[in-house]
């Protein structure tokens, strides 16, 4: 079995401009960025790794694992993620302004879109400083922006669309950027409804299908960012107006704070549980600074960031978490690593998907699979289960 080194799950941070994106991105990935309370920090994007955390099977199994593409902490396991911060997004964004285009075009990888919105309201739509702006109009600005991006790529194809019978086809190769497959493209036109074939859409149901295949193929998280300064009413209201999409509380610059204070060795974090200890090298300011905080932390159960990344991954985007081995006695590689690789899988994968993506070559080789938490043999056909441990049993020498 060949060593599996890359997690590939990616999270694209979006919002409008001076709402705490490059605060979070840091937060989450522990990168020092340009931050400012000023629209367009972030010109290029942000590019980091952060961690999607959960209990480690060696907790169950009683044995130390020996980590190769993650790492585990005190039975915790902590998978890395990719994470994308780009520039904010601004009304008209689709049609250049702002970033406009470059904002979207960095954006289409990710597998989940993660909106950062300023809950306290004290920015508006441009990133400008005022004294009230209502969070709920940026995430349908947002939304508005993503799919008249995508309904004007689909618009200005629409002669060559017009010609083709097998339109899904012909949008998946279009739409390749977006990861958008066959299915996700069929179930958004049904969804409309609208024929996929010889296609002749208006504006209008460009607009409506785009819509719809931004719901299936980026689903959205909403970050209720600045919840220091927010109010528990703002964020009720929020919630009511959202209902049906995940809306998490947080204080990027708390999480960021914490994390920093932490370095220093000025207190000890543990991100995972909130907890917090006071150093001795913490001077009286520093100390108040930290209560303040701790207070955030005990009331809200966390600064809201962790939280963030583990709804995404395995909440939104529905993964599971599969233990490859080659020695199902000992939970080990040939080297004798024990559970060396934490391979995030979608729910419903099965055994020979989980080969597929140790290797193409391991999975065409498969003859069957063994369970090595019941020593059971079972078929290529078995649906994985969060916590798996599994061996891989090919005709490869």
């Amino acid at each position: 079995m060949l060593n599996v080194l890359v997690i590939t799950v990616i999270i694209g941070l979006v919002g409008a401009p001076n709402k705490g994106k490059s605060t979070i991105f840091s937060a989450m990935t522990s990168i020092d960025v340009p931050i400012a309370d000023y629209a367009f920090t972030t010109i290029n994007p942000n590019l980091g790794v952060g961690y999607a955390a959960k209990k480690c099977v060696e907790v169950e199994l009683g044995v130390k694992c020996q980590p190769r593409n993650s790492i585990c902490k005190n039975g915790t396991r902590y998978l890395p993620i990719n994470v994308i911060d780009v520039a904010g997004l601004v009304p008209g964004a689709h049609l250049g302004k702002g970033m406009g285009n470059k904002f979207l075009s960095d954006l289409i990888s990710a597998d989940v879109l993660l909106q950062v919105v300023d809950i306290s309201g004290k920015s508006d739509l441009n990133g400008n400083v005022c004294d009230f702006s209502d969070p709920y109009l940026e995430v349908e600005m947002i939304r508005k922006e993503l799919a008249q991006w995508i309904a004007g790529i689909i618009l200005d194809h629409m002669p060559e669309l017009s010609r083709q019978a097998q339109g899904n086809v012909a949008l998946h190769s279009l739409l390749s950027g977006l990861r958008a497959q066959i299915k996700d493209i069929d179930h958004a036109a049904g969804r409309v409804p609208l024929s996929l074939s010889y296609l002749k859409w208006t504006n209008a149901e460009a607009l409506r299908f785009s819509e719809e295949l931004l719901k299936i193929n980026k689903p959205m998280i909403i970050a209720a960012n600045k919840m220091d300064r927010g109010s528990d009413d703002a964020l009720a209201k929020l919630k009511s107006r959202l209902e049906g999409t995940q809306v998490v509380e947080c204080s990027g610059a708390i999480e960021l704070a914490l994390s920093k204070a932490a370095k220093s060795g000025v207190i000890e974090y543990d991100a995972m549980s909130g907890s917090i200890k006071i150093g001795e090298k913490a001077n009286a300011e520093q100390k108040n600074a930290i209560k303040y905080m701790e207070q955030y932390v005990k009331r809200h159960g966390g600064t809201g960031v962790q939280r963030l990344i583990h709804a995404s991954v395995f909440e939104l985007l529905n993964n599971i978490v599969a233990y490859p081995v080659e020695d199902e006695t000992h939970y080990a590689d040939h080297s004798g690593n024990i559970l060396p690789d934490a391979m995030l899988m979608k729910k419903g994968a099965t055994a020979q998907d989980l080969a597929e993506k140790v290797h193409s070559d391991l999975a065409k080789s498969m003859k069957y699979a063994i369970d090595a938490k019941r020593k059971m043999r079972i078929q290529k056909e078995y649906e994985l289960k969060d916590d798996d441990v599994i061996r891989i049993v090919s005709t490869a020498k």
